[in-house]
């Protein structure tokens, strides 16, 4: 789906660039190199809102997709298989610098840096001091959301000290997970009521990508992230949970699919900078990584009668595009076998001789396993970070488990809402891949929800959900410990054969900063973050 949007190239005003070839320690990525007397703030706002999506504004836009989205989550927590590439690291659960390495070095270089710079200009002292105040509070936002993306990555981080190079702090300090979700959890709570009125004098609603400017949407996002990190921490801070799951309910979560936080993507004026990372990622003669599904993932959507449609989940021919090849973009994608009981995906874990085994035969990979469907993988696709299905079955568990002042009645009827929402979320792709009212409400009666499997019952429909955002199915999952996933147990790998749990800080952190040695968490991939149970 072809997007009209005025996007900018970042690399024509010399914000940093970092690529696989330039590894720079956190006193390099904290240097701010933009603090001028002035400066355009709308431009800062606009490039770290299209960072956020595939987190490489300044550089390459397939980075952090390539490399942790797709070659650490999406097969670690089994949506994708591999038999090779990028992905094959978190399919087997094997050891990648880049792989880890990627949101530390991209985040705070980039989206973190000009979000700082906006809240150190709109701030006490700066040029810009009490103007852009509706900007700076969807600036607390953004920051919020990264700042939970990199914690949920590594732990510990540099939180309160970062971004403070303007101060000469060059080597932050490290703060634990747990204070880090409080401070965000603040953050977020204190940005949603501080928005004004809508000014349609101040050029925000002209920066802002995501909402064009409408401070009620922003303000549900506000609460809806708000949900999201109070029921991350749900298992073991119970107070703050029940403290900010009641805030965002009070103050308003999402209601619908058109308060999605959907990045506007473009084919042009640069393939760096506004295409679609994980399309880019994916598109032979580009990134020309494999679109295989996982075995787990095409099972669960086929449903527990493999023999019939009648039980298969709508979304099976939208995830899926059938087994075929895609050899060029030009081309398109060759279509092997395309109807639904036909569709088979790969196991993980497992290299070609493994597959031979497991199907009694030499095997072509194309002609064997069900790939993405190319209906979502053009290079101007919008890039969904949060969405409203994802938000009702949060509050169906928060009301499974009586949080925030939610009741166990009210579960079945959010847990309905995000299924079918979840659904009916595809038309951004292409207007062909939608789910009628019927055939959701329709998959709901074939698989009532039930009480006391009630927990069980939301975190699949949340892992599925996460389809593209991998990084969060993993980090729901590493929270729930669901949906059940078998661990592979692939020779070499080097988490014993367990899930991994955490990303590895970049060397040049490890050697740089002084700070790292006595601050930073385990510096390992299967020690469990604080909310996962594991140390602050």
């Amino acid at each position: 789906m072809n997007y009209k949007c005025k996007l900018i190239l970042i690399t024509a005003v010399g914000i940093s660039m970092l690529t696989a070839c330039n590894k720079k320690s956190f006193q390099d990525l904290n240097i701010n190199t933009q603090a001028q007397s002035t400066i355009d703030l709308n431009f800062l706002f606009t490039s770290a809102q299209l960072g956020a999506a595939s987190g490489g504004s300044g550089g390459d836009n397939r980075y952090i997709d390539w490399r942790t989205n797709l070659g650490m989550a999406s097969t670690t927590i089994q949506q994708m298989g591999s038999i090779g590439g990028i992905p094959n690291n978190g399919d087997k659960y094997l050891d990648d610098a880049e792989m880890s390495s990627a949101p530390f070095q991209i985040i705070y270089s980039d989206q973190l840096k000009n979000l700082g710079e906006i809240l150190r200009q709109t701030g006490t002292g700066g040029f810009a001091e009490g103007k852009n105040a509706n900007m700076k509070q969807a600036a607390r936002i953004l920051k919020a959301f990264l700042f939970h993306r990199l914690t949920d990555y590594y732990g510990s981080i540099p939180y309160s000290e970062a971004l403070k190079a303007a101060d000469k702090l060059y080597f932050p300090h490290y703060d634990k997970q747990k204070a880090i979700y409080a401070d965000l959890l603040k953050e977020l709570d204190e940005a949603t009521a501080a928005f004004g009125a809508e000014d349609a004098t101040d050029g925000f609603a002209a920066a802002d990508i995501y909402y064009k400017g409408k401070i009620d949407k922003w303000k549900k996002w506000g609460y809806s992230l708000m949900l999201r990190l109070a029921m991350r921490v749900s298992n073991v801070d119970a107070a703050t949970a029940n403290t900010y799951v009641q805030k965002a309910v009070a103050g308003g979560v999402f209601q619908s699919n058109d308060d999605n936080v959907i990045v506007p993507m473009a084919l042009t004026p640069s393939l760096w900078t506004n295409q679609n990372g994980i399309s880019r990622a994916y598109m032979p003669g580009d990134g020309g990584e494999a679109t295989t599904l996982s075995k787990t993932l095409i099972d669960k959507l086929k449903g527990p009668n493999t023999g019939s449609t009648a039980d298969d989940d709508p979304r099976l021919m939208i995830i899926s595009g059938g087994i075929g090849s895609w050899v060029s973009e030009k081309d398109g994608f060759t279509v092997y076998f395309g109807a639904p009981l036909d569709q088979k995906g790969m196991p993980n874990g497992k290299d070609i001789n493994m597959l031979y085994v497991i199907e009694g035969k030499k095997i072509n990979v194309d002609s064997t396993y069900s790939k993405i469907n190319i209906k979502m993988l053009d290079r101007d696709e919008p890039y969904m970070l949060m969405n409203y299905g994802e938000v009702e079955l949060l509050l169906a568990e928060a009301a499974q488990r009586g949080i925030g002042g939610l009741v166990a009645a009210d579960a079945e009827a959010h847990y309905k809402a995000g299924v079918k929402a979840s659904m009916q979320m595809y038309t951004i792709y292409d207007a062909s891949l939608k789910v009628t009212d019927d055939a959701a409400n329709t998959y709901l009666t074939t698989f009532p929800y039930v009480a006391a499997n009630g927990l069980e019952m939301i975190a699949e429909p949340y892992w599925i959900n996460h389809f593209f955002n991998w990084w969060e199915a993993w980090s729901n999952w590493r929270r729930t410990g669901l949906p059940v996933l078998t661990p592979v147990n692939y020779p070499g790998n080097v988490t014993n054969g367990t899930i991994p749990q955490r990303l590895k800080y970049p060397n040049e952190e490890v050697a740089g900063n002084p700070n790292f040695a006595t601050d930073a968490s385990a510096n390992d991939y299967t020690t469990k973050l604080w909310w996962a149970g594991g140390p602050e």
